[in-house]
């Protein structure tokens, strides 16, 4: 069984995950919601299996001398699913507030999809620009930071949907998909550290992009477009932490900027690749 195969099953398993957490929502089943969690759980260990046989394929490629399978686009994408399950299984430990499931199974599970159907998963030798040990502390550090993002994005989501059902039935008992969800004060402090987590992470990955491109292009940073939303994307969780921190900033407002940001940051990471040119061309 090669890597694709693999990935073929993470993908089932995601979606059958999905599905099993939006079954939870409706049905309220203790049975279904740890069902649903083993089946991410399940996924996510495959998932590393998967990357890691891929990393093996690489040295079979004529020409390759091996390296971590983050050089492209399809195996970007890949490794984002694999993030976002990452992050997502670490929170659930802590809160064990397996509604969330429902919110961000979502992310991994389009991202997969979108990988084995649409993208090209051939393994070629890196071109010179890429081969380099930063290629691999920059893409991880950038996309653990996404995927906390992404997590923010999806608990964001459920405090406004909790927030207004909530505001139009304030005179009737929570049931419902509003009745499971966890209380609008966990959300919002979900929301805020799962930020907290990422915004170092995506600093990180500028810094290691900035020391890459030092290495690569012979200048530390040039405006190119990545480099240019990278920071925005920066910028606006940064503005984020700082309106919470200095103006006790939360609930609508907080969630609406948290998901404002991983537009943006979505955008920096396939916008840029797929709509703009520059010298992160490659990685469409």
């Amino acid at each position: 069984m090669n890597s694709g195969q693999l990935f073929n099953l993470v993908t089932i398993g995601y979606f059958s995950a999905m599905v099993l957490f939006i079954g939870y929502l409706a049905t309220r089943s203790s049975v279904i919601a740890t069902l649903a969690t083993v089946l991410a759980y399940l996924g996510f260990a495959i998932q590393t299996v998967a990357i890691g046989l891929r990393w093996y394929e690489t040295y079979q490629v004529p020409g390759g001398a091996g390296y971590a399978p983050l050089s492209n686009l399809y195996e970007s994408v890949v490794f984002f699913s694999w993030t976002i399950l990452l992050i997502y299984l670490l929170i659930d430990l802590k809160y064990k507030q397996r509604s969330v499931g429902a919110f961000v199974l979502p992310f991994a599970f389009l991202a997969m999809t979108w990988a084995q159907l649409r993208l090209d998963s051939t393994i070629s030798p890196l071109v010179p620009a890429l081969q380099s040990n930063w290629l691999t502390y920059h893409v991880i550090t950038c996309f653990l930071g996404y995927a906390a993002f992404a997590v923010a994005c999806g608990v964001s989501i459920m405090y406004l949907i909790k927030i207004g059902k909530e505001n139009k039935s304030s005179d009737a008992p929570a049931g419902g998909l509003v009745g499971i969800m966890p209380s609008a004060k966990i959300l919002d402090d979900l929301n805020y550290k799962a930020i907290m987590i990422g915004f170092p992470l995506l600093s990180l990955g500028i810094i290691t992009g900035a020391a890459w491109a030092n290495y690569a292009w012979g200048t530390y940073w040039s405006w190119d477009p990545k480099e240019t939303w990278s920071l925005i994307v920066w910028f606006i969780y940064a503005a984020f932490l700082h309106a919470r921190i200095t103006r006790g900033w939360a609930g609508r407002k907080a969630a609406i900027l948290s998901i404002v940001g991983f537009a943006a940051t979505i955008f920096c990471y396939l916008g840029v690749n797929l709509l703009l040119a520059g010298l992160h061309s490659y990685g469409a």
